[in-house]
């Protein structure tokens, strides 16, 4: 089945319900790098249940998997996760049972053989209180489905990067195995663990989660300008630009001004931008 606009911006799903607990608390954040140095107590906060646990704010994109677009009509082997937006309402708790309600916001049509852009938002709700907890947006692009009928569009502005040197940097060295620990989070795409498909599809070797590289800037940003006050952080954006390959070094540089930090990511090994206009906003 092709893509088609009005079965696509009908696509919704509403009171899906997900907890999660201490250990995918302490999972995400091995994940996405935090406790390499296990004697470090800053580190432990996050990874160590003994006190109070605290949470990496990234999490909050991992935690409301659905199935919006398993009929969807795209050509999933040419789908590219492009941009990811996370509002948080509030601070993430160690552990929570959520409802979520996902919609497609807008899908784009760029044209025959140019693809389409598909926006997702999903807006979730702590179960005991019923209140907003944070709201989820991505933005796909579909490679192969161009002239499917929709409007056309470029989706969200993207944030600017301030002209000027870097404010902070952030130098991080990812594991040779750390997606193979990072897909226990939900996401266990083969491209990701399987040596043979990754080169079948022109990767040398398999390549790290997309937002596995997401959770790691949020973690520069944390233990950079927030001092691991994981509570600081209320809003975290940013476009994919390249794929990070295991062991590679992220270096994240970051803009100050105000509540607001601009920031993007490159690699030490290949001198090459992996995201770029991110913004993440900062509790006043």
């Amino acid at each position: 089945m092709a893509m088609n606009y009005d079965h696509v911006m009908s696509l919704r799903e509403e009171g899906r319900e997900f907890s999660y607990g201490d250990r995918e608390t302490m999972l995400y954040a091995l994940g996405v790098g935090f406790g390499q140095d296990a004697l470090d107590e800053r580190e432990l906060d996050f990874v160590f249940e003994q006190g109070t646990l605290k949470t990496v704010p990234s999490m909050a994109v991992v935690l409301t998997r659905g199935n919006l677009t398993a009929d969807i009509g795209w050509d999933y082997t040419k789908v590219l996760h492009g941009e990811q937006r996370l509002e948080l309402y509030r601070p993430l708790p160690p552990e929570g049972e959520l409802i979520a309600d996902a919609r497609v916001a807008e899908a784009y049509d760029k044209g025959e053989g140019k693809g389409a852009l598909v926006l997702i938002e999903t807006d979730v709700r702590l179960k005991s209180d019923g209140q907003p907890l944070f709201k989820v947006g991505a933005t796909v692009f579909a490679r192969g489905d161009g002239g499917f009928g929709g409007p056309k569009g470029s989706g969200p502005e993207p944030h600017p990067t301030p002209d000027r040197a870097p404010d902070f940097t952030s130098e991080l060295e990812t594991r040779p195995d750390q997606a193979l620990l990072y897909r226990l989070n939900g996401d266990r795409n083969p491209l990701h663990a399987d040596p043979g498909l990754a080169k079948s599809v022109g990767f040398p070797v398999p390549i790290l989660h997309g937002l596995c590289t997401y959770g790691t800037a949020c973690r520069a940003i944390v233990t950079t300008i927030c001092n691991y006050d994981h509570t600081m952080i209320r809003g975290f954006d940013l476009r994919f630009s390249a794929p990070v390959y295991p062991g590679e070094t992220i270096i994240t540089d970051m803009w100050r001004d105000g509540d607001i930090v601009s920031f993007q990511c490159r690699l030490k090994e290949r001198d090459l931008v992996v995201v770029k206009n991110g913004k993440c906003t900062l509790a006043s």
